[in-house]
C-alpha cells in the first residue's frame, strides 16, 4: 500500500518520444524504491526542490505484525540523523547566551575526570573531544537501557583520551550524548522538554519528539525490523536506544519538510549559528572527501556543496542530503537494518538535479 504523492505534473509527467512512451520519473523513483514495497518493512521517501515537495511518498510497511502501512506521517527512529537537532539546541542556548562554545565542557559536567579538562562545548559539537565511546566501556550485561545519564557515569570512570582536544577527529556518541546533559543544565529543562519547546513547536512539527519510554508515546511509529532467513524479526530497541542526545528523536518526512524548510532562513537559527553548523570545522575519517560541522556532515563545494547525515541503528537506516545552493533535498528513512541508504537517496537525487 503507498500514499499519495505529491508530485507537480511538469516534473514527473511520462514523456513521449518518437511514438513510445519513457517512464516518467515517478516510475524511475518507484522503480528504485521496490525493494521496500509491499508486505515488508519500508520506508519513506521526501525530495524538496526550491522548498516544494516533489515527492512525499511511503512505500512497505511500519508494523508487519498489524499490517500498517508507511505513510509521510509515519514517524521513524532517527538514529544519528538526531546530531542536528542536539546541534542546534546548543546554538540556540549561544543564541540566548545562556553558555558559549568555547566553554570547557566540565563547566558544565563537573563530575567528568581530569582527562576532560581541555574539552569545550566545540569540540563535543565537531567530534573532536577524543572522549572514549561510551559503547567500549558499557558493562557486557546491563538491565533495561542507558540513558544520557548513565553515559555520563560511564565517562566518570575514564580519566583517558584518546587524543588531545581538537587535534584529531573521531566521531564520538559519547560527545553528543554530553551535549544533551549540557542543554539541560544551561536551560533549566531536559533535554526533551527543551527541544519540545524551542525547536518542535515553533516549527510545527508536531509529532517529533525525544522518546522516553514510559514518559512519551511515538505517534503512528514505525518499528525496527532485521532480516531473518526468509522473513523479519522485529529489533526495534537496544540497550543503547534510549540516550537521546546521539540518536534517540523520531520523526516524519512531513515533520522534516519543515525541519528543512527552517534551514533556509533565520526563522529558528540566526545566519551566524548555521553557519557555524555548515562549516567543517574538521577533516573526518573520509580525509579530502568529508568534512564534519555542528551535527552535519560537509561535501564538495561551490553548487555542488551538499550537507549530509546518515542514522544507523538496530532496526533503522537513514539518510538526509541537503543540496542549499541547488534548493535540493532528499531525505529516505526506512525501518529496516540493511541496507545503508546513502547511495540510493544520491540516485534519487540525481533524477531532480
Amino acid at each position: 500500500m503507498r500514499t499519495a504523492a505529491l508530485l507537480p505534473s511538469c516534473l514527473l509527467a511520462a514523456c513521449t518520444s518518437g511514438g513510445g512512451t519513457m517512464q516518467s520519473t515517478a516510475e524511475r523513483v518507484d522503480s528504485m524504491m521496490a525493494a521496500y514495497d509491499g508486505q515488508v518493512p519500508g520506508a519513506a521517501l521526501l525530495v524538496v526542490r526550491d522548498g516544494v515537495p516533489v515527492v512525499r511518498k511511503g512505500y512497505g510497511l511500519a508494523d508487519l505484525e498489524r499490517g500498517i502501512a508507511v505513510g509521510p506521517d509515519t514517524n521513524f527512529r532517527l538514529a544519528s540523523v538526531s546530531k542536528q537537532f542536539t546541534a542546534a539546541a546548543i546554538l540556540l542556548l549561544a543564541q540566548d547566551g545562556a553558555l558559549s562554545l568555547d566553554d570547557p565542557v566540565r563547566r558544565w559536567l563537573p563530575s567528568l575526570p581530569a582527562a576532560a579538562d581541555g574539552i569545550t562545548v566545540h569540540h563535543l559539537l565537531s567530534h573532536t573531544s577524543g572522549l572514549v565511546d561510551y559503547e567500549d566501556v558499557m558493562p557486557d550485561a546491563i538491565e533495561g537501557q542507558l540513558h544520557d545519564a548513565d553515559v555520563l557515569r560511564l565517562l566518570e570512570t575514564q580519566d583517558r583520551l584518546y587524543f588531545a582536544p581538537g587535534s584529531d577527529y573521531r566521531y564520538s556518541n559519547s560527545g553528543y550524548a554530553l551535549l544533551a546533559l549540557v542543554v539541560g543544565r544551561a536551560s533549566g529543562q531536559d533535554f526533551a522538554t527543551f527541544l519540545r519547546d524551542r525547536i518542535f513547536r515553533p516549527l510545527g512539527m508536531d509529532n517529533t519528539l525525544a522518546f522516553e519510554d514510559g514518559v512519551s508515546t511515538v505517534p503512528r511509529r514505525a518499528y525496527g525490523y532485521s532480516a531473518s532467513g526468509d522473513g523479519w524479526t522485529r529489533t526495534d530497541q537496544s540497550s543503547t536506544s534510549a540516550v537521546l542526545g546521539d540518536g534517540g528523536i523520531y520523526s516524519s518526512i512531513d515533520d522534516l519538510a519543515k525541519w528543512d524548510a527552517a534551514l533556509r532562513d533565520d526563522r529558528l537559527l540566526s545566519d551566524a549559528s548555521r553557519a557555524l553548523a555548515f562549516t567543517a570545522h574538521t577533516a573526518t575519517d573520509e580525509a579530502n572527501v568529508d568534512g564534519y560541522g555542528y551535527g552535519w556532515r560537509l561535501h564538495g563545494e561551490g553548487a555542488d556543496r551538499l550537507l549530509w547525515h546518515s542514522g544507523e541503528t538496530i532496526g533503522f537506516r537513514n539518510v538526509i542530503l541537503r543540496w542549499p545552493e541547488k534548493g535540493l533535498t532528499v531525505v529516505l528513512l526506512t525501518n529496516r537494518n540493511d541496507p545503508e541508504p546513502y547511495a540510493l537517496a544520491r540516485r534519487i537525487a540525481a533524477e531532480f538535479q
